[in-house]
C-alpha cells in the first residue's frame, strides 16, 4: 500500500497542496501506526521470516478501517463513497477468483522473485490461500500477477489500495484548505 501513499502524496503537491498540516494530523496518526507495522512485515518477508504473516491479513482489515476515523473526522463522504465502492468491487473480484480457482489465489510473481521477495517454498508454508499459478488457473488476469518486487497484486487489490489513495489525498486536501495562508508582503 506504500504505492498508494506515495502517489497520493505526489497527486496532492502536483495539485499544490501543502503536506506539513499532515504532521498534526492526529485522525491519521493510527493510520500512519500500522503502515509502519506493514512496512516491518514486508521487511520480515524479505528476511524470509514468515513468522507474522498469518497475521497480516487482520493487520490489513484494520489498516483499511483506520482510515475511517479520518474519513469521519473531515467529513469525507463523498470520497469514501467512491473510496468503500473500490473496496467492495476489488474484494468480490478477488473472492471470484478464488471461488474460480478452488477456494485459492494462484499467484503469478516474476519481478518479485528476483528481488528476493518470493519464493515458491515460502508460498506453501506463508498462508492457507495464496499457491503458486499455474497453466490451469482460471481468470488468469484477476489473480496476484501484478508483480511490483515487494509485492504481487490482483487487479482486486488495487481497486482497494485505491481506497487508501482516495482517502489519504482528499485528507491531505482538507487539511492544506484548512491552513490559513501566510503573505509574505
Amino acid at each position: 500500500m506504500i504505492f498508494a501513499i506515495l502517489f497520493a502524496v505526489a497527486l496532492a503537491k502536483v495539485k499544490g497542496y501543502k503536506l506539513k498540516p499532515l504532521l498534526k494530523a492526529y485522525p491519521l496518526y493510527p493510520f500512519a501506526f500500522l503502515t509502519v507495522v506493514l512496512l516491518y512485515l514486508q521487511t520480515c518477508v524479505f528476511l524470509h521470516n514468515y513468522t507474522w504473516i498469518r497475521y497480516a491479513g487482520y493487520i490489513k482489515s484494520v489498516y483499511l478501517v483506520s482510515l475511517v476515523i479520518p474519513f469521519l473526522v473531515y467529513k469525507l463522504y463523498k470520497p469514501g463513497f467512491i473510496g468503500a465502492t473500490l473496496i467492495i468491487i476489488g474484494s468480490l473480484l478477488n473472492k471470484f477468483v478464488i471461488w474460480q480457482n478452488g477456494g485459492k489465489m494462484p499467484v503469478f510473481a516474476t519481478l518479485s522473485k528476483l528481488t528476493g521477495y518470493y519464493s515458491d517454498a515460502a508460498i506453501k508454508t506463508a498462508d492457507s490461500i495464496h499457491v503458486i499459478g499455474s497453466p490451469s488457473t482460471k481468470f488468469k488476469f484477476l489473480t496476484d500477477c501484478i508483480d511490483i518486487g515487494y509485492s504481487v497484486l490482483s487487479i482486486g487489490d488495487v481497486f482497494i489500495h485505491m481506497f487508501v489513495l482516495i482517502i489519504l489525498f482528499y485528507v491531505i486536501k482538507e487539511l492544506s484548505v484548512r491552513q490559513p495562508s501566510i503573505n509574505k508582503n
